[in-house]
């Protein structure tokens, strides 16, 4: 039936980017896929043969009186109406052209904006296994190209995207965010098909060390702990690549937080100190921000002695930096992001006045639509509140941060710090923030 199955009834691109959609197709409920493509304007007749059944069988399926089990049926839907086979937990499908054509002549941004759809939409339903898969392909088929002799024509508009990104979420979903960083990374390898020069080459691995560090972030924030790693190691790659240091010592920086707040402290000062040693002793983003990590590091560590020379080297690093590096971005070190990782440092050593101070500075410096890091903020300060004695201002503190959070935002590190306190307050103390834990 394969070889004789007539040309797909393709279903319109918009609906894989709809969260309902692919919930439909994830969770392999037929009938409302075969509703939905018939609402779309597809005739059951098209359905079935596109799909290798009868179309009354395809309109019982719609209807929820037959329903599809078999594998090899699960693949003729996914043939027949050009659904990718991640999202329903298949092996690529053939007709899935994966592997990038060597010299191919530019196409009309079709595939590009496909891409992009297909990612905003698998990760609007969340970090699911066909939403990592996606990024997990997006990502392996990088570090293939950095492991080529590749050209590259003209990187400003990607340059211009990278730092674009640079300045945050402003607002937007982690999960939105992350779809369009992955969909411009991927966009970086038609720019890698010919042979090229050195400064070239290295302003391509430059920029995809960018976008890969910032996509680990976002992968960070959203509780992905073991795909940030993969995507910092790409990151780490394609700067080693370019031959910019500083780049280098920034996406090691960045790694470190990781550890930092993932319960493993001495491997997050182990990478702290590679990146202060990459970045060395000019005051640049990188070398601050180095510092103010390894500072966070060491208090986790109890060595309050280290942490100690480490806040005062990112204080005096600060005290240097010129304006463009105080720049308020996730590449940039500005005293915002400062006082947000002194804020840690502070409270994990006990100083309760100088985080107070922190927090009080960041907070006057933070956007409102700066969601997560006025939500740390705020738990770091409960935090002081339970070392200073008021363990129930504490939690009230903390559970109130969690219930106001929006939904995108209520898994991952926000979460990852709420438990931290939680497992520090006293037993007697469990039944007040037990409240907000499943929040």
């Amino acid at each position: 039936m394969e070889g004789t199955r007539p040309l797909s009834a393709q279903i319109p691109h918009h609906l894989l980017a709809d969260p309902s959609f692919l919930h439909a197709v994830q969770r392999r409920d037929f009938s409302a896929v075969f509703a939905t493509a018939h609402r779309s304007g597809i005739s059951f007749n098209r359905i079935g043969e596109a799909c290798g059944m009868k179309p009354e069988r395809a309109s019982k399926v719609a209807r929820g009186e037959a329903t599809v089990t078999a594998l090899d049926t699960v693949e003729c839907v996914a043939d027949g109406l050009r659904i990718p086979g991640v999202l329903f937990g298949l092996a690529a499908r053939p007709w899935e052209d994966s592997s990038p054509t060597p010299h191919a002549e530019p196409q009309d941004g079709d595939d590009h904006m496909n891409r992009r759809q297909l990612l905003r939409g698998t990760l609007a339903v969340g970090l699911t296994t066909p939403a990592l898969a996606a990024l997990t392909d997006t990502r392996q088929s990088m570090d293939l190209a950095l492991a080529a002799d590749l050209d590259l024509v003209d990187l400003a508009d990607l340059e211009a995207a990278a730092e674009t990104y640079g300045y945050g979420y402003h607002g937007q979903a982690p999960s939105r965010v992350l779809a369009d960083l992955a969909t411009d990374f991927a966009g970086l390898q038609p720019y890698l098909d010919t042979q090229q020069s050195v400064s070239n080459r290295a302003r391509i691995c430059r920029t995809a060390g960018q976008m890969a560090g910032m996509i680990a972030i976002v992968l960070h924030d959203m509780g992905a702990r073991k795909e940030a790693r993969q995507w910092f190691a790409t990151g780490s790659k394609a700067a080693r690549e370019s031959g910019d240091r500083q780049l280098l010592a920034w996406v090691l920086a960045r790694e470190a937080m990781v550890p930092i707040n993932y319960g493993a402290p001495r491997t997050a000062a182990r990478l702290a100190e590679q990146a202060r040693q990459a970045a060395g002793d000019r005051p640049t983003a990188a070398a601050t921000l180095a510092a103010a990590v390894a500072a966070r590091a060491y208090a986790l560590c109890h060595q309050p002695d280290d942490a100690r020379r480490a806040v005062r080297a990112a204080d005096a690093l600060m005290e240097r930096l010129d304006s463009a590096a105080r720049a308020d971005t996730w590449l940039t070190h500005g005293e915002q992001k400062h006082h947000v990782h002194l804020s840690h440092a502070f409270t994990a050593l006990g100083d309760t006045q100088r985080a107070y101070e922190s927090q009080q500075r960041a907070l006057e410096l933070s956007a409102p639509t700066s969601t997560m890091t006025r939500s740390l903020l705020t738990i770091d300060a409960a935090m002081c509140f339970h070392h200073g004695g008021d363990t129930e201002q504490a939690c009230r503190r903390t559970i109130a941060v969690l219930e106001s959070l929006p939904v995108p935002y209520r898994s991952g590190l926000v979460h990852r710090r709420a438990q931290d306190l939680y497992r520090l307050i006293p037993a007697r103390h469990h039944q007040e923030a037990g409240r907000g834990r499943t929040t």
